[in-house]
C-alpha cells in the first residue's frame, strides 16, 4: 500500500479545490477574514525615501504622511479655484503688516510699502496625538521608553516591540519645536534656504544649531527663533522680515506639521535608527490615520487613529458636485474607512489586471489601458467604454496644476531678442506648432493647449474666449481655433525668412532643439516636431544630450530650443509668473527662469502682483502679464496634462484633487458591494483543477496496476507453497 501513499495525499487537496471556496474567490490576495471589512486597497510603485515632514518632498512620500501629519491649514477638498481653509487652526491666520520699526501699519496699507509681517495662527484645543511609545509614562508619570539601556533595546526590533502607548494633547509649542527643525543641520530640510530668505531670526538660528551639532539629541527647546513664538498654549506668531502672501501655502505642507519633542527625544535614542525606528519609518501625528505598518519592499498599512477628533466632511463645492453625490456626506464626521493597505507593485500591468478583478479599488488610467477604459467624444470629451460602465465603473478627470512647454532662450543671437522681427519669428513657429495635435497622438488626448502660464484651477486664468492667446488662435464655433499655417507665413516674412531662408544671405534657416528624450516613442515625436518647422521651411536639428549635459548647456545659455516642465508648488500666480521674472533668470542669476525672459514692465508688474492678494487689481495686473508673455513668445507651444482616474461603483466621495493629498479622509467604501462584485467577476474556473484532477488520476494508474500485479504473485506464491 506504501506505493498509493503520494495519491492519497494529494487526494485531499483536489476535493478541497473541487469543494471551492463560499467565503471568496479562490485567487483573492487577501485573508478571508477581510472579505468585508471597511478596508481600502491599492498599489504603490515607488518605496517612500522619508516619512520624516521635515525632509519628504515628494508625491509617493506626501501619499502617507499627509494622512498622519496635520499642519495649520489645508486645501478644501471640493472648492475650485484651489483654497485654503482651516485644518488643526481655528481660521485662516490674518496678516499683519509692519514698517521698518516694528509697528503695525492700517489694515489698508500698500503692501509694497510694508517691510515685514506677521502671522497669527490659533490652534482648535483638544486635538490629541495618535499613541505612541514616545507618550508612554511609568507609575510615576516619567517617560517610559526615553532611556533605554542595552538589554531592552535588545528586546526591540519594531515599534510595535513597545507594549505601552501613551498621548498628550496638540499644543503651539509643538509647531515652534518643528520650524526649529528646518534649521536643524542633522535634519536638511530642502526648505530650509526658502525659510532662511523669509523667517526673522532664522538663519541666526540655524548658525547655533551647527555649534551644538555633536550630542545624540539636540533639545530644540532651549534654543530661541525670534521670529517663531509660542504666544500661549494654542497661540502661533510667525513673522517674516518681508511680505510673502505665499506663505500661507507653505502653512498647508507637512514641513509645518507638529512635532512633539518626546518624539524627537525617543527616536534620538542610540541603537533605534539601525533598527529602522525613526521619524523615517515610523510618523507621530494628529492626523484620521496612523501607520502600523511599514515594509516598503512590501506593503504599507494606515490604521484610523482612535483619538481623531473627527473632522467633518465638507458642506459646499463646485456647481454639479451634488449631483454628483460628493457632498451626501456634508457634515459627517470623518474619517469613513477604518483601513487602508498598499502594495508594491513596480509595474503597471499586474495593478490594472488586480483592479479588474476588484483586488485594488482604485486605478490611474495609463497609456496601456487607456483604449480599453476611454473613448474620445466627438469634441474632445472623455467618455466610459462599453465595458467599463457594464462593469458599473465611473471616470474622474482633472487638468493639472503643471505645464509641459518648449521655450526659447531669450539670450540667444537667433531666437531671442525683443525687436519686431524677433518676435515675429517666435510666433510663427507658435503657430506651426500644432499642439493640439500633439496631445493626441502622443498623450492620448489628455491635455489642454497652454494659452498661457497659467493652468485652470489658477487664480488668474481665464477661461473662454478672454483667455486665448490671440497670437495663436481666434474664436469659432465656442472653442479656441489655432490660426492657419499662411499667417505664420506671413509672420516669417516679417521676421526676414522668407520661405524659411534669409532675406539677405538666403540661406537656409537652421534651428537647435536640445533634447534629452530617447527610445522609440521618443523617435516618433522627434519626427513629428521636425515636421512642425518643415511647414514653415526652417531646419530643425535636434541635439540628444543628458539630463546632466543639458541642465549645463542651460546654465550657460548654450541651449536654443529646449522643452521643460513645471508642477505647481502651491496654487498661485506667482508660482508660475516668476518663471518669467528677470531677476529669476538662470544664466545671470542661477533662477528658475529658464527662458532668461527679461522685460521690465513684466518684471514691475510681477513685483506689485506677488504682494497682493486675489482681487480685482491682481487681476488686472496678471493680465496684462499673460498679454506680454503670449506677445513676445518666449515660451511657444505647450499644454497642461490632464489625470484620468477609474473608480469602481464602491468607491465614493472621489474627486481629483491636484493640491490636497491629505484625501484619505474623504473616501468611502461599500465592502459588501465590492465582495459581491468581487465574487462575480472572479467565478471559480474548474478547468484547471479538472485537468490536475485527472493527471493525478492518469499518474496512479501505474501504481495501481503495479500493485496488483504484485498482489496476485503473492497470492499464486502462496498458493503453490500450501
Amino acid at each position: 500500500m506504501r506505493l498509493l501513499a503520494p495519491f492519497h495525499q494529494l487526494l485531499p487537496l483536489l476535493l478541497i479545490a473541487l469543494a471551492g471556496c463560499g467565503e471568496q474567490p479562490l485567487n483573492s490576495p487577501y485573508p478571508a477574514s477581510e472579505k468585508d471589512s471597511n478596508t481600502l486597497y491599492a498599489a504603490f510603485a515607488e518605496r517612500p525615501k522619508h516619512l520624516d515632514p521635515a525632509i519628504a518632498y515628494s508625491s509617493n512620500e506626501y501619499a502617507f504622511i499627509q494622512q498622519v501629519y496635520e499642519p495649520p491649514l489645508q486645501y478644501h477638498y471640493l472648492r475650485r479655484p484651489y483654497t485654503l481653509v482651516p485644518l488643526s487652526a481655528t481660521e485662516l491666520p490674518g496678516t499683519t503688516l509692519l514698517d521698518t520699526t516694528g509697528k503695525t501699519l492700517p489694515a489698508d496699507a500698500d503692501p509694497t510699502r510694508a517691510a515685514a509681517s506677521e502671522y497669527e495662527i490659533h490652534i482648535r484645543p483638544g486635538i490629541r496625538y495618535a499613541p505612541h511609545p514616545a507618550f508612554a509614562r511609568d507609575g510615576a508619570g516619567q517617560l517610559r521608553y526615553h532611556r533605554l539601556d542595552a538589554a531592552a533595546l535588545g528586546r526591540i526590533n519594531t515599534l510595535a516591540d513597545f507594549a505601552e502607548r501613551g498621548s498628550r494633547e496638540l499644543t503651539a509649542t509643538d509647531y515652534v519645536y518643528q520650524i526649529k527643525r528646518l534649521a536643524s543641520p542633522r535634519v536638511q530640510s530642502p526648505i530650509r534656504g526658502l525659510l532662511q530668505a523669509h523667517v526673522a531670526g532664522f538663519d541666526e538660528l540655524a548658525k547655533a544649531l551647527t555649534a551644538h551639532d555633536s550630542s545624540p539629541w539636540l533639545d530644540l527647546r532651549r534654543f530661541d527663533l525670534a521670529g517663531v513664538q509660542a504666544v500661549d498654549r494654542y497661540t502661533l506668531r510667525i513673522r517674516l522680515t518681508d511680505v510673502y502672501p505665499q506663505f500661507m501655502y507653505w502653512l498647508a505642507m507637512p514641513f509645518f506639521a507638529p512635532l512633539p519633542w518626546e518624539a524627537d527625544r525617543f527616536y534620538s535614542q542610540p541603537g533605534l535608527a539601525a533598527k529602522n525606528i525613526s521619524l523615517d519609518w515610523y510618523p507621530v501625528g494628529t492626523g484620521p490615520f496612523m501607520l502600523t505598518v511599514n515594509d516598503p519592499n512590501r506593503r504599507m498599512v494606515l490604521e484610523r487613529n482612535p483619538l481623531f477628533r473627527g473632522e467633518p466632511y465638507p458642506a459646499d463645492g463646485e456647481p454639479g458636485d451634488a449631483a454628483a453625490g460628493l457632498l451626501a456626506d456634508a457634515g459627517k464626521p470623518m474619517p469613513f474607512i477604518d483601513r487602508a493597505v498598499y502594495s508594491l507593485e513596480r509595474e503597471s500591468i499586474p495593478v490594472w489586471t488586480k483592479f479588474l478583478q476588484g483586488y485594488y479599488d482604485r486605478s490611474a488610467v495609463g497609456t496601456d489601458s487607456f483604449d480599453q477604459v476611454v473613448n474620445l467624444g466627438a469634441g474632445g470629451e472623455l467618455e466610459l467604454t462599453d465595458a467599463m460602465r457594464a462593469r458599473g465603473m465611473r471616470l474622474s478627470s482633472s487638468v493639472m496644476s503643471s505645464i509641459f512647454y518648449t521655450g526659447f532662450n531669450m539670450l540667444d543671437d537667433t531666437v531671442g531678442g525683443y525687436g519686431e522681427k524677433q518676435r515675429a519669428l517666435r510666433q510663427a513657429i507658435a503657430i506651426a506648432i500644432d499642439q493640439e495635435e500633439s496631445i493626441a497622438i502622443f498623450q492620448n488626448g489628455l491635455g489642454v493647449a497652454m494659452q498661457g502660464p497659467l493652468p485652470p484651477g489658477i487664480f488668474g486664468h481665464r477661461d473662454g474666449e478672454a483667455g486665448i492667446n490671440r497670437h495663436v488662435y481666434r474664436w469659432a464655433n465656442g472653442q479656441p481655433q489655432r490660426l492657419g499655417i499662411e499667417r505664420a507665413r506671413v509672420l516669417l516674412r516679417t521676421a526676414g525668412y522668407p520661405n524659411g531662408r534669409d532675406a539677405v544671405s538666403g540661406k537656409p534657416l537652421v534651428l537647435y532643439f536640445d533634447s534629452m528624450a530617447s527610445g522609440p516613442d521618443a523617435k516618433g515625436y522627434l519626427d513629428w516636431l521636425r515636421k512642425q518647422f518643415d511647414k514653415l521651411g526652417v531646419q530643425l536639428v535636434v541635439r540628444s544630450t543628458d539630463y546632466n549635459r543639458f541642465q549645463d548647456k542651460m546654465r550657460r545659455g548654450q541651449a536654443q530650443i529646449y522643452q521643460w516642465g513645471w508642477n505647481a508648488d502651491y496654487p498661485d500666480p506667482e508660482n508660475f509668473l516668476f518663471l518669467f521674472y528677470g531677476p529669476n533668470g538662470k544664466v545671470r542669476h542661477g533662477g528658475e527662469n529658464a527662458s532668461n525672459y527679461a522685460n521690465p514692465e513684466f518684471d514691475r508688474a510681477f513685483e506689485r502682483m506677488r504682494v497682493l492678494p486675489n482681487g480685482a487689481e491682481r487681476q488686472r495686473l496678471i493680465d496684462r502679464m499673460v498679454e506680454l508673455l503670449r506677445r513676445d513668445a518666449p515660451w511657444v507651444a505647450g499644454f497642461h496634462p490632464q489625470q484620468v482616474v477609474l473608480n469602481h461603483a464602491w468607491n465614493g466621495n472621489l474627486k481629483p484633487n491636484d493640491m490636497a493629498t491629505n484625501t484619505l479622509k474623504y473616501q468611502r467604501l461599500d465592502p459588501a458591494l465590492r465582495a459581491q462584485m468581487r465574487a462575480a467577476w472572479n467565478p471559480p474556473r474548474w478547468t484547471p483543477v479538472a485537468a490536475v484532477g485527472g493527471l493525478l488520476l492518469l499518474t496512479a494508474v501505474p501504481p495501481i496496476r503495479l500493485w496488483r500485479k504484485r498482489l496476485r504473485a503473492s497470492a499464486l506464491g502462496t498458493g503453490s507453497r500450501a
